[in-house]
């Protein structure tokens, strides 16, 4: 019978075994190989087995829909836009609308606030969470001060002088998630609807305030650049303006802000 080796010298069956439990006495705790092992060159786990669905398995949250649906959306739009005949007409047309996603989580519709038959329209951006609690637009910090502001040239939301008054609205109807910027589809659903709003209301002028209602209106954005320049939006003379937002944010704007409300003004009593 062969005997165990031990470095190559041959080993009786009493010192193999005095040898082990020296081993085990040193510490020893498992039996190697006589060749070392590679203990980090491991077969790959098996495959999990892939078992067959029956059906897809449905998203867990709803999502938003593809923009291939929206020229179907805008369409909608559009023909709703068209239909109403006056501002009340439109303003349940754009409230009953299904076609834009921000309607399922906000608190109320925007519409407008101010007198319709005003000179001046004043377009802002979206709802913010104000607007969005009281169903009217301008109503947070920044329709403050831009109550403040038109008040500084005599014009108010409350008069009911048309000479003296303004009209507001938004781009959006419905507040943004997190007040955060309209997106490009949310604004081509709308956009029907904005034309509609200006046509029916029919304004001298208008007041693009911040860069949404500049991109709608003048095709371009950059409000720093813009604000203070007469232009064209919707076919009628358009004046951009910084959102009052922008002015709570950066106090030293209002110098030019408080230019622009002059020119307005001037414009309004034919003295430019």
């Amino acid at each position: 019978m062969d005997h165990p080796t031990w470095h190559g010298i041959e080993l009786d069956a009493e010192t193999a075994l005095a040898l082990l439990e020296w081993q085990a006495e040193m510490g020893a705790d498992e039996p190697l190989l006589d060749a070392p092992l590679d203990r980090f060159d491991l077969p790959a786990p098996p495959a999990a087995p892939q078992i067959p669905l029956a059906a897809p398995v449905a998203p867990a949250l709803s999502l938003t829909p593809d923009d291939e649906d929206l020229p179907a959306r805008v369409a909608q739009a559009e023909a709703l836009a068209a239909q109403a005949g006056t501002l009340d007409a439109l303003a349940a047309a754009q409230e009953a609308f299904d076609g834009i996603e921000l309607k399922k989580g906000a608190r109320n519709f925007v519409f407008a606030d101010g007198n319709p038959a005003a000179r001046v329209l004043i377009l802002g951006e979206a709802p913010g969470d104000e607007e969005d609690r009281q169903g009217r637009p301008f109503v947070g910090r920044s329709g403050q001060l831009l109550d403040r502001m038109f008040d500084a040239i005599g014009l108010s939301r409350q008069a009911v002088d048309a000479e003296r008054a303004i009209y507001i609205t938004n781009v959006l109807t419905w507040r943004p998630p997190g007040n955060r910027d309209p997106q490009p589809d949310e604004i081509a659903v709308s956009m029907p609807f904005v034309r509609r709003h200006i046509e029916l209301a029919a304004p001298d002028l208008i007041v693009l305030m911040g860069n949404i209602a500049c991109e709608v209106g003048l095709g371009r954005r950059g409000i720093l650049r813009l604000r203070g320049t007469w232009d064209q939006a919707f076919g009628r003379p358009a004046l951009p303006m910084t959102h009052p937002a922008y002015l709570l944010r950066n106090p030293p704007a209002k110098r030019e802000a408080w230019a622009d409300l002059l020119s307005l003004s001037a414009r309004l009593d034919g003295r430019a």
